[in-house]
C-alpha cells in the first residue's frame, strides 16, 4: 500500500487535513483538489487508487464527479463523504457506481477499513469473468449477461438484491460476487432467514450476552458479527418477520448491531447481499416488506434466469453434473444419450438447475451400458413441464411410456421386489404400488 495514491476532493481545508494525515501514517500518499474540475485535470494526468471526494463541492455534486469517474476511470473505485443520516444520497451514489460511502463526522476506523478494501481492488482485472467459467456453467446470452454484471457488482460494496427462481442457483451467485470482490480474505456467512424460529432470529442474527433470557448460559457471537470483515448473504430475506426487518434496517444504516441483553451498539464492517424467489415488490405493496428496507437492500438488483431462458445450456450443464456425480459414485462418467438430450432440452424445468440434478442422478441410479438415454430418465408429468406443442392426451401417454420403462427396469433390477424397486426409483413403497396397478403392470 506504500505506494497507493489516493486523491481527496473537498473544500474543507480542515477535512483535506485530517484526511492526509491519516491516510500518510497508513503509509499512504494523499493529494488533494477542491473542487471538481480540479480533480478531473489531476485525474486525466495521472494514476490514482482510490478517489474520496465530498457530496457538496463549489461547482457541483460529488454524485456528479461519481458519474463522470464512471464514463472515464472506470476501475478506479470512489468513496463519497455525505452528511450523517443522509441515507438517500448514499444510495444513490452507490447506484450510480460508487465503491462505498463514509458519513460525516468522520469514524477514523471506518475510513481505514473502507481504504484498505478499496486498494485491494488494485491490480485486479477489471470485467474479467473467465475464472467463473468452471463455477458457473452456459454459454448463452443470459449466463453473459449475468458473468459481466457479478464482475461489476464484485468491485462494489454496495448492497446487491439477487432474484431469482428456486433452484437458479442464488447462492453461487453470491459466492462468487464474495470470492471475486476486496472481501475475498473474509468470511462469507450464508444465513437462511426462513429456517430460523421468529422467537430465535434477533440472538441468532445479533447475539447476546450471558442471562439476557432464560436458557442464555454463556455469550453467543451472532451471524452478522461473525461476517466481520466480509459478507453476509441473506438467503430468503423475504421471510424475516416485519421487527427483525426494522433491526436489519438500522444495522445497515448505522453499521453496528447490540446483541441481545448489551447496553450499547458493536460497529460492524460487512457486505450485505440478499436474495429470494418472491417478488419484494409485491411484498412491498401488500405491506408484508417495508419498503424502506427494500430500497437499502435492493441497490443493485441481479436476476439470475430460469434454466428455461437457457435451454441451451442444459447440455453443458448435464455433462459437468455427471461428471460430478461420478466422481461421487466413483464409477466411469456415463454419456448423455442423444434421444435424452432432445428429452431434457424440451422440459421446462420448474425447479431449475437443482431438478435437473436430481433427475440426472435418478438417472445414472437407473442407467446401464454406460450411458443415459431417455428411457432412463424420469421428468414430473405437468401440463406446464414440456415446451413441445404436442396435444395434452399425446404428452400424457409419452411420459406414462417413460414411467412404464423405468419402473419395469428398477422391478426387474431387483427382481420384483417392490420395496427395493421404489428406493432406486426414488418414491414410497405406496407410490411405486399406485402406480404399477395405474399403469397396469401387475
Amino acid at each position: 500500500m506504500s505506494q497507493s495514491s489516493i486523491l481527496i476532493v473537498d473544500d474543507e481545508p480542515d477535512l483535506c487535513e485530517l484526511l492526509s494525515i491519516t491516510l500518510r501514517r497508513m503509509g499512504l500518499n494523499p493529494t488533494t483538489a477542491g473542487d471538481i474540475a480540479s480533480a478531473q485535470r489531476l485525474l486525466k494526468a495521472g494514476r490514482f487508487d482510490l478517489c474520496l471526494t465530498d457530496m457538496r463541492l463549489p461547482d457541483g455534486n460529488g454524485l456528479d464527479l461519481v458519474q463522470w469517474m464512471q464514463q472515464h476511470v472506470p476501475s478506479l473505485p470512489v468513496a463519497v463523504i455525505t452528511a450523517h443520516g443522509n441515507v438517500e444520497t448514499a444510495v444513490r451514489a452507490l447506484k450510480l457506481g460508487a465503491f462505498d460511502f463514509v458519513s460525516k463526522p468522520l469514524d477514523l476506523g471506518g475510513l481505514r477499513k473502507l481504504v484498505a478494501a478499496a486498494l485491494k481492488l488494485s491490480g485486479d482485472p477489471s470485467g474479467d469473468t473467465a475464472m467463473f467459467g468452471p463455477r458457473l456453467l452456459g454459454a448463452s446470452a443470459p449466463m453473459q449477461s449475468l458473468r459481466e454484471l457479478i464482475a461489476r457488482v464484485a468491485r462494489s460494496q454496495a448492497p446487491v438484491h439477487i432474484s431469482g427462481e428456486s433452484g437458479t442457483g442464488k447462492e453461487l451467485v453470491a459466492k462468487l460476487i464474495h470470492e471475486t470482490g476486496p472481501r475475498r480474505e473474509g468470511p462469507f456467512v450464508p444465513v437462511n432467514c426462513g429456517a430460523i424460529p421468529n422467537e430465535l432470529m434477533e440472538s441468532e442474527l445479533f447475539g447476546h450476552k450471558r442471562g439476557s433470557f432464560t436458557g442464555a448460559v454463556a455469550d453467543k457471537q451472532g451471524l452478522i458479527p461473525s461476517a466481520e470483515g466480509g459478507t453476509l448473504f441473506l438467503d430468503e430475506v423475504a421471510d424475516l418477520p416485519l421487527h427483525m426487518q426494522v433491526k436489519l434496517l438500522r444495522v445497515i444504516q448505522e453499521k453496528a448491531v447490540r446483541p441481545v441483553g448489551e447496553q450499547r451498539e458493536t460497529s460492524v464492517d460487512v457486505r450485505l447481499l440478499s436474495a429470494t424467489h418472491k417478488n419484494l415488490s409485491q411484498l412491498v405493496a401488500e405491506g408484508k416488506f417495508r419498503e424502506d428496507l427494500f430500497y437499502r437492500i435492493n441497490v443493485i438488483e441481479l436476476r439470475v434466469p430460469a434454466l428455461r431462458e437457457r435451454l441451451e445450456d442444459v447440455q453443458e450443464l448435464a455433462a459437468a453434473i455427471l461428471r460430478r456425480l461420478a466422481r461421487r459414485m466413483k464409477i466411469e462418467t456415463p454419456t448423455l444419450a442423444a434421444d435424452a438430450l432432445d428429452l431434457l432440452c424440451s422440459y421446462a424445468f420448474p425447479g431449475n438447475v437443482r431438478e435437473l440434478e436430481n433427475v440426472l442422478e435418478r438417472a445414472m441410479t437407473l442407467s446401464t451400458g454406460g450411458a443415459v438415454r431417455a428411457v432412463d430418465i424420469q421428468l414430473r408429468a405437468s401440463p406446464s413441464a414440456s415446451l413441445t406443442d404436442s396435444p395434452a392426451a399425446g404428452l400424457g401417454d409419452h411420459l406414462e411410456d417413460i414411467e412404464r420403462v423405468a419402473i419395469v427396469k428398477a422391478l426387474e433390477q431387483t427382481r420384483y421386489n417392490k420395496t427395493a424397486a421404489a428406493k432406486i426409483l426414488g418414491m414410497s413403497f405406496r407410490a411405486l404400488r399406485y402406480r404399477i396397478k395405474k399403469l397396469g403392470l401387475e
